[in-house]
């Protein structure tokens, strides 16, 4: 039988086993999926692309995925649950905070490269970049003999990182399984050289060395026959297709990995953008996960809830958390569970020829990063057909384990912090009895070494170093004011811990004018209105994707006397977007200066320019500023700044 045959025949064969390994499960809406029209998608996904249902890939249009400010993704399969029985489910999640994604495959084997010749694209969608036919790439699978794999160096590496589940593909969108599938030969037991259950070593490793084994699993698949939309370059139309059986083979696959396995901590699935994937499938997809493994978390990605890369979902679609993908979340977002997956390089998958590998310094800040907001980090090793971590992934994994030693308690457990922005660094928290505690991590040293926490009305407890021990916290003015000494105590962030009475209060300062009379509102000091823009990082440092003319952005300025002013905007917009916006300053809920102004075309998202707009007479004293679209193409602008001026 050759690979092609080797998915339906065996189901074939194994219909009875099917039935007790899914003993629990209803086909229910199989029968109505057949109605359902199968389109082909639009979404975005990987690295800002969009697939549709031929190989090509286009630069993808802004998102227009929502963030609301305090939506949970959906969980609708036990609708007995409770908040309080949520809440034990989601408790290993909440305090583990860092997790090792794990991304491999046939695609490793080419790591990167198809008859000699670099593709681009991320590793492990070589198949699609390259545009390989079936039955050019299921030859793979002989090549795929990973003898130097090892389950139990692969955990302590992860473990030694401070990690505390592992999150491994156990069938990406090509379609081969790493686990020893019954309902299919395309497997590493059947299909390769190397004939050990990949999956089986690495859980039971798990349970050995106490980290949360759970399992990836794509709901596209390339390689399987029944699955639509195919792609152009590979009809196969002597290969008949009947999606609903797809659908019946996946929900089979999901039951073994939950049966085999029944200690997983989370199915994390993907794939679900392509139009032939509905609610209608995702929903009780969700519901079998749940029934089979009832403690099981699901991540957002088995509906069609997910805006874009964003990660979150809208309300009423299924799924436990939301999943931004290479992205952190501009803000925290209380009461939402969710969790940032990052590459290390350029890729998920392994490419022999991607070395543009992040510091150890950018990782350990990343981690600060998620958990100042309340939320997880999923941080991704691509390993080599030999069954080996990369060198670097590891190097740079055990530095931030020599981190976390230090700084554990600083992570895990920990909530958002209050603060909207810190000069110096992030903070996390914890709530212990009546009192607060700070973890504030800082990535630039004070030069006078006084660390002073702008705006906390609390008073302090206590004070101490991690791993430098005790110091002093006094009040000056509206901060507290920490001595930390001259130098950090550590490269990647020093934290420093400090224990306030009872919860935060922050007092939130107006952006005020300098010395020389100029204020300068700052696109990461903004507060965003709204449902698609939001504030991106280096190198934008900007309002984007700016998508919904109902957003807006504003500030709390402080005007230090009366007088005329210019403003600058300081924006980029590539060609076939842009509009026009009105810039107010609001007190006491009036308007007392207003000005509308066309956005400044540039020649990409990038590429930023200034622009005087226009003049306004102000008087001295608090003002709300926004800037609110007035009409708009596509998307807006990227806006990073509006800087007030004193007219000559």
């Amino acid at each position: 039988m050759n690979m092609l045959g080797m998915t339906r025949g065996r189901a074939m064969r194994t219909a009875a086993g099917l039935a007790c390994v899914a003993g629990l499960m209803s086909w229910g809406t199989l029968a109505a999926a057949r109605e359902f029209q199968l389109g082909a998608a639009q979404g975005p996904i990987c690295a800002g692309i969009t697939f549709g249902a031929t190989a090509g890939a286009t630069a993808a249009a802004p998102s227009t995925s929502s963030v609301p400010a305090a939506a949970q993704p959906s969980a609708q399969a036990s609708s007995s649950e409770t908040p309080a029985q949520r809440d034990a489910r989601m408790k290993w999640f909440r305090e583990a905070r860092f997790g090792m994604f794990i991304h491999w495959g046939l695609y490793s084997v080419p790591a990167g490269e198809w008859k000699g010749k670099e593709v681009g694209g991320i590793g492990e969608w070589i198949m699609n970049s390259a545009q390989i036919p079936v039955a050019e790439y299921e030859p793979l699978a002989k090549q795929f003999n990973p003898v130097k794999f090892n389950a139990k160096e692969w955990v302590s590496t992860a473990k030694g990182a401070g990690m505390k589940y592992i999150v491994i593909t156990s069938k990406h969108h090509d379609g081969f399984c790493l686990w020893d599938s019954k309902l299919t030969d395309y497997d590493v037991m059947d299909a390769s050289p190397f004939k050990r259950d990949i999956l089986r070593e690495l859980y039971d490793e798990c349970q050995k060395q106490g980290l949360t084994m759970c399992f990836y699993h794509s709901i596209m698949d390339w390689h399987h026959p029944d699955y639509l939309p195919r792609r152009a370059w590979d009809p196969r139309p002597d290969v008949k297709a009947d999606f609903p059986r797809y659908v019946e083979h996946l929900r089979g696959q999901v039951a073994e990995l939950l049966t085999n396995f029944p200690k997983t901590g989370i199915l994390w699935f993907d794939g679900e953008w392509e139009n032939t994937w509905t609610h209608e499938q995702g929903q009780p997809l969700y519901d079998l996960c749940r029934k089979l493994a009832p403690g099981v978390i699901v991540n957002n990605r088995v509906d069609k809830g997910r805006g874009g890369m964003a990660g979150m979902s809208d309300a009423g679609f299924a799924g436990d958390y939301g999943t931004p993908e290479q992205e952190i979340p501009a803000t925290g977002m209380p009461g939402v569970d969710w969790e940032s997956c990052m590459t290390m390089n350029d890729t998920w998958g392994f490419k022999k020829n991607d070395h543009n590998w992040k510091s150890a310094t950018t990782l350990v800040r990343m981690l600060i990063e998620t958990s100042s907001k309340g939320g997880n980090f999923l941080l991704n090793v691509g390993p080599t057909s030999e069954g080996l971590i990369p060198p670097e992934s590891v190097e740079r994994l055990a530095e931030v384990g020599t981190w976390i030693d230090v700084n554990a308690e600083a992570i895990y457990g920990t909530h958002a912090g209050p603060f909207k922005k810190l000069p110096w660094g992030r903070a996390t928290a914890k709530t212990e009895g009546k009192n607060t505690t700070l973890y504030l991590c800082v990535y630039d040293w004070p030069s006078d070494g006084v660390l002073r926490v702008p705006g906390l009305t609390n008073n302090a407890v206590s004070a101490t170093i991690l791993g430098g021990g005790e110091t002093m916290a006094r009040r000056d003015g509206d901060d507290i004011a920490i001595k930390v000494g001259n130098s950090p105590r550590n490269p990647h962030a020093t934290v420093v811990k400090l224990v306030i009475e009872g919860e935060p209060q922050v007092f939130e300062r107006p952006v005020k004018m300098g010395g020389d009379g100029v204020l300068s509102a700052m696109a990461v000091d903004a507060e965003v209105v709204g449902q698609t823009a939001r504030f991106e990082g280096e190198p934008k440092n900007a309002i984007g994707w700016w998508t919904d003319a109902k957003d807006s952005v504003k500030w709390n300025v402080e005007v230090a006397k009366d007088g005329k002013y210019a403003i600058e905007v300081e924006s980029a917009c590539a060609p076939g977007n842009g509009g026009t916006y009105r810039v107010e300053f609001v007190r006491d809920g009036k308007a007392e200066a207003m000005l509308e102004a066309g956005v400044k075309q540039t020649t990409g998202w990038t590429e930023f320019a200034r622009q005087i707009v226009g003049s306004v007479g102000l008087r001295a004293g608090r003002y709300e500023l926004r800037v609110t679209p007035v009409k708009m193409d596509a998307a807006l602008m990227n806006l990073r700044r509006v800087t007030v001026r004193p007219n000559p």
